[in-house]
């Protein structure tokens, strides 16, 4: 038995509808097409926008739940009201999954569904992602990870059915760009924003990410694409673009971009 007939057969014995945190990603892309497969249109998937999105990420949402024919429902709220969320400390995501986990259990009670699932697999266990907590509070539950599926095997199951984003970069909230310590705000998440597009459409690059250290915009793209920064010219274009938005000084992470890595500020 294939890891996809595994998966579409864990939705037929936990239950005859599902809802799915489809975020834009690959991962919950492929659960949503498994849930899709095993319960047709007993199955809807909830993309939340809230405002530490990227526009891009919410697309892609978008196109995925159309390739798939997946009913789509989006719901807004603002986690730049939460001030647990915006004071940016050690426990943000936890604060963010809290919130999205609530807005998903009254969105499944409203649709009448009971199965809340989400596209985290076992490799994202290995790591400390106290969002997994939060949402497992909230009885969101992880089919991939339930069934000891990793990343590798979740982008061949994407590929093998046709998904646009089998090889989309992970990717996450903006506002994990910006250091823990330093409050969240809509003006650098906009910048935040602006400056990733930039530093893709100047390089032609595709894992990105720009942190914001106040008057310091550090890019990091994936370690394969590194080469690509690496031109003069190109770097002076980026520079004068995030001096535009901004920032006093533009610096690229020699070492590229590594999963999980957090900036600490400290309190002195």
């Amino acid at each position: 038995m294939t890891d996809f007939e595994r998966l579409a057969g864990w939705f037929v014995q936990n239950g005859e509808r599902a809802l799915v945190a489809l975020s834009g990603g690959v991962d919950s892309a492929v659960v949503a097409l498994a849930a899709k497969k095993a319960l047709g249109n007993n199955t809807v998937a909830v993309t939340a926008d809230y405002k530490t999105l990227a526009e891009e990420e919410l697309e892609s949402a978008r196109q995925v739940a159309r390739e798939i024919g997946i009913r789509h429902v989006i719901i807004e709220y603002d986690e730049l009201e939460n001030p647990e969320f915006v004071k940016n400390d050690g426990s943000r995501c936890y604060h963010c999954r809290t919130e999205l986990g609530e807005h998903l259990a009254r969105e499944a009670e409203k649709l009448g569904i009971a199965l809340m699932v989400d596209g985290t697999h076992v490799d994202d266990l290995s790591d400390y992602r106290p969002g997994i907590r939060a949402l497992r509070e909230n009885g969101v539950r992880s089919p991939l990870a339930e069934l000891g599926i990793g990343k590798a095997s979740v982008r061949q199951m994407a590929k093998d059915h046709n998904l646009s984003v089998h090889d989309r970069p992970s990717n996450a909230c903006l506002a994990s760009r910006i250091p823990a310590g330093m409050e969240v705000t809509y003006e650098k998440l906009r910048r935040i924003e602006s400056a990733e597009i930039a530093v893709k459409s100047v390089f032609g690059v595709r894992q990105v990410r720009v942190r914001d250290h106040g008057d310091v915009a550090r890019i990091e793209v994936g370690k394969d694409e590194l080469l690509r920064v690496f031109d003069a010219d190109k770097l002076a274009i980026i520079d004068a673009k995030l001096k535009e938005l901004g920032f006093k000084f533009v610096a690229v992470d020699a070492a590229g971009y590594r999963q999980g890595r957090l900036a600490v500020v400290e309190n002195g």
